[in-house]
């Protein structure tokens, strides 16, 4: 079995069969077991073999012998892969917004799914046979062996389906608490799983705008401000009041805060965590 912790099995994890590669250990999912496709498993202390240093945003020439590169799947395509995940999966990034206002808005130089920690391990049973890079530490990138539990601080995982071949799509994992996502930079934004993520018209599960606006707006650049400005005409009042308090509780007073037009009252920031009164070890994880 993988190396899940304890803790996540006593808060409800189960056991149940499922389908997967032949060989291999089983590890926990959220709905269900699978197999991982090799048995290999990274010791504490063993050392990692590290891959190249790689920039982790942007879009290099399509150079198949060049560790940057990326060919983004089609988003057909990475919905049908995750289709068989057995656990919740969302589409994020520029994709997730294109989703939700119906329409594109701008080429992608990649393509993301989210996924809860808890469950990162779907990934490997549904991108078998695929090499798996872990971004760890930030920045660099190096294998994420087979049946290895990725713990806090690691969140960004490259996909590729071998040796020298392109970037195909990425997979990011944020936290999960008693049925709350729990954003990984601040722990005061939170809100139910149920309520994370949305169905397009075509059956594919998005992350919500005002969840993956939050995240753009750390840092915006050219293209998260035109996922903001194609996005806005669709977030009702009750979402732009949650993006509001989310940047600001996390990045203090921002443009972005002013651009979605809130009552003066959601524009201040949050004089307390949210989460002081949920008991959680964030350490233990």
């Amino acid at each position: 079995m993988g190396t899940l912790p304890l803790q996540q099995a006593a808060d409800g994890l189960i056991r149940l069969t499922g389908s997967g590669p032949p060989a291999g250990p089983t590890f926990l999912c959220r709905r269900r077991a699978h197999r991982a496709s090799a048995p290999q498993q990274r010791r504490q202390g063993a050392p990692v073999q590290r891959g190249p240093d790689l920039p982790l945003s942007g879009y290099a020439p399509k150079m198949t012998t060049d560790p940057s590169t990326w060919e983004p799947a089609p988003l057909a395509e990475v919905a049908d892969l995750f289709s068989r995940a057995g656990c919740t999966w969302w589409i994020a990034g520029g994709h997730a917004i294109e989703l939700a206002v119906g329409h594109a808005i701008r080429e992608h130089g990649d393509i993301d799914v989210l996924l809860l920690r808890e469950d990162q391990h779907a990934a490997q049973y549904v991108l078998a046979g695929w090499e798996w890079w872990a971004a760890d530490p930030p920045g660099k990138l190096r294998p994420w062996l087979p049946d290895e539990y990725l713990p806090m601080g690691v969140h960004d995982i490259w996909c590729r389906p071998g040796p020298g071949k392109p970037w195909r799509l990425q997979i990011m994992l944020d936290e999960a608490q008693d049925g709350l996502w729990v954003s990984r930079r601040d722990t005061a934004v939170h809100r139910p799983i149920a309520e994370l993520g949305a169905i397009s018209t075509a059956g594919i599960p998005y992350l919500r705008p005002e969840v993956q606006l939050y995240y753009k707006a750390k840092n915006p650049r050219p293209k998260d401000e035109s996922d903001l400005t194609a996005a806005l005409p669709t977030l009702g009042p009750t979402q732009r009041i949650w993006l509001a308090e989310a940047i600001l509780a996390t990045y203090g007073d921002h443009p972005w805060v002013h651009r979605l037009e809130v009552p003066a009252r959601h524009r201040r920031p949050p004089q307390a965590d949210l989460l002081d009164d949920l008991p959680y070890d964030w350490e233990q994880r």
